[in-house]
């Protein structure tokens, strides 16, 4: 978000109607239209229109002018560029007496992140009944528990930050269903339902594509009797019914107040399952993908410089599917194979598998980039991977992540079986067993390795907050919450993490030192940019090496990761590097590599990272 990331700029509290009023052109007009009547008959399209107008018109009605001046040298091909890094955190995984956890985040981030990562994701902030936020009781209120909007803004003075959209399903305590129970007509259709249980046959059931193992139904009693209600995630997490226009008006009225109060990217959550219909799976439909172009539509009209960011945890070819044609659906998708496809490098020491599922990457488009994560609130998933490793490896990731402490989660598939969905463990116990012999040193070499390649692949890095920590397994978080996912959601005392990482010889001091050393080696060259060229070598099954150049074509890095607790020498053919015949200096070290003979031989130590670039 480079264009934004040195100027703060605050909406207007208060709508100025004495402004000229937006008028959408008749193309705008035309191509929402076109949209609305994929999902509503022509009536219902129009009468969509024109209550977008009107969200749009308000919203542009609290757009200050300096705003509207600075979109208009908007450049949307460096929307995203290497300075961007996403720290990904919930708002209360830092405490600190008698302060509000947001601030807390921020006292960390100004103290230790500032100028290496500039944009922040809080996991849902607003008031929630379960699920860790994701079942939210008031979309447009800050949990007092956390803070404030007011803590909000002054994260958004020095960071870009990213909201969620949890807008696939709400919290059972919020009002629009509280007031469905109460037989409510205005609400009586916000909701999935049925009258009998056995109004959704067997057959269709069978059909759906099911992320959890719980009942698709829920029944809940009503003033009007008992009704069956449609809950993808939890009995607690209604869905909500985009067949009705009323539904989606709101949400869009919802997303708009986000990127009011600040939000410069909008992720939205399980958005793959927006659409239900029964005798389908319930998954991938049209409908969707023609809301999230609707949105992306909507944003390039009055909040061009916004990102939407899809969160789909599914097979990689269907993943990919949500950059449409690279200019109409997602700007940023989550690179879902990623994790277990790096976690299945370190547990093997091949890179292969990885090499050649990422020489098979292509960008989008200048507008559109892969978000490049390894761990996150959840967990490590594992259908980005199907399709590319074999039932067999993602066998053995699970039994060597439960080896290390870890948990697997599971859902239901198609034939009614239980399969793997989810390693819950932190990437730190992922790659580290406790009691294995290890030396330290080396566990956080292997450690720095596997993020290594987060940082280097074709798109914008993110980084879960007790990855900078290098934090273990918290096996008393998952018998206190019952939940798996507790593993990798401690809450840490901000005092006792700046000691620890004020001491040199403690792992958060290393981990953060040679973290950061990537991480500004990173947003200071432009070959890093996500519109910048990838190129995959293959000089030994040990080494993962990837060549970036900048989208100007005039810098060069050649990054390499051994993989393995072995020493490695390598050969790299001049022809495979631009044929730069001179010397090359690695940007984390003083280490230089000449060619002899055509060829760059360098030799790596056990999980060495080194990052060339040519010296002129």
């Amino acid at each position: 978000m480079a264009y934004f990331e040195t100027t703060h700029t605050t909406y207007n509290p208060e709508p100025d109607f004495t402004r000229p009023r937006l008028e959408l052109s008749q193309d705008v007009r035309n191509r929402m239209l076109q949209r609305l009547r994929v999902l509503y008959p022509h009536s219902a399209a129009q009468e969509a229109l024109a209550g977008i107008e009107r969200i749009l018109q308000v919203f542009h009605a609290h757009k200050p002018i300096e705003l509207m001046e600075r979109e208009r040298n908007f450049n949307p091909a460096e929307r995203f560029t290497e300075r961007d890094v996403i720290l990904i955190t919930y708002g209360d995984l830092l405490y600190k007496k008698r302060q509000s956890p947001l601030k807390t985040l921020g006292d960390f981030c100004d103290s230790y992140l500032r100028g290496s990562v500039n944009t922040i994701h809080i996991l849902p902030f607003f008031p929630s009944s379960s699920d860790r936020g994701f079942s939210v009781i008031d979309f447009e209120t800050v949990d007092p528990l956390l803070g404030s909007w007011r803590d909000i803004e002054a994260l958004e003075a020095h960071y870009q930050l990213m909201f969620d959209g949890v807008i696939n399903h709400i919290s059972s305590k919020n009002r629009w269903f509280v007031e469905f129970l109460a037989g409510n007509p205005d609400y009586e259709d916000f909701f999935i339902w049925f009258a009998s249980e056995e109004e959704l046959t067997h057959a269709q059931r069978r059909m759906i594509f099911r992320p959890r193992t719980t009942p698709i139904l829920t029944r809940y009693e009503t003033l009007k009797g008992p009704r069956y209600v449609w809950t993808t995630f939890s009995p607690d997490q209604i869905d909500l019914n985009y067949k009705n226009p009323k539904v989606l008006l709101r949400v869009l009225e919802i997303l708009l107040f986000y990127v009011r109060q600040g939000a410069d990217i909008l992720r939205l959550d399980a958005v793959t399952y927006l659409w239900e219909q029964p005798g389908t799976k319930c998954i991938h439909l049209e409908q969707t993908h023609d809301i999230i172009k609707l949105l992306r539509h909507m944003l390039s009209v009055v909040a061009p410089h916004v990102a939407l960011v899809t969160e789909t945890n599914v097979p990689h070819k269907e993943n990919i599917a949500y950059f449409g044609n690279g200019g109409d659906e997602a700007h940023m998708i989550y690179n879902f194979a990623l994790p277990p496809l790096v976690l299945h490098t370190f547990y093997t020491e091949d890179a292969r598998v990885l090499s050649e599922w990422a020489e098979s990457l292509t960008s989008p488009s200048e507008t559109a980039t892969f978000f490049n994560f390894l761990d996150s609130h959840d967990g490590i998933g594992l259908p980005g991977a199907k399709n590319i490793l074999s039932p067999e490896d993602i066998d053995r990731i699970c039994r060597r992540a439960a080896d290390h402490g870890g948990f697997i989660s599971y859902k239901t598939s198609e034939d009614g079986t239980e399969v793997p969905y989810e390693v819950n463990m932190t990437w730190y116990s992922a790659l580290n067993k406790k009691k294995d012999g290890d030396s330290p040193r080396i566990r956080i070499k292997r450690f720095i390795a596997s993020r290594a390649i987060a940082l280097v692949l074709q798109g914008v890095p993110g980084i879960y907050l007790h990855s900078l920590f290098g934090t273990h397994n918290d096996h008393s978080a998952v018998e206190a919450t019952r939940g798996k996912r507790g593993i990798n959601r401690s809450i840490a005392d901000l005092r006792s993490i700046l000691r620890s990482m004020n001491h040199p010889k403690s792992k958060k001091y290393r981990i953060n030192l040679d973290l950061g050393k990537m991480i500004k080696a990173r947003t200071g060259h432009r070959a890093f940019h996500p519109n910048g060229s990838q190129k995959i070598l293959f000089p030994s099954t040990a080494v993962f090496a990837l060549m970036r150049t900048s989208p100007e074509g005039d810098r060069t890095v050649l990054t390499l990761t051994n993989v393995t607790r072995i020493k490695q020498r390598v050969e790299i053919a001049i022809e495979d590097v631009k044929r730069y015949e001179g010397p090359w200096q690695d940007l984390l070290s003083e280490k230089k590599v000449g060619p002899r003979k055509d060829k760059l031989l360098i030799t790596l130590q056990p999980y060495e990272v080194l990052w060339l670039t040519p010296q002129s």
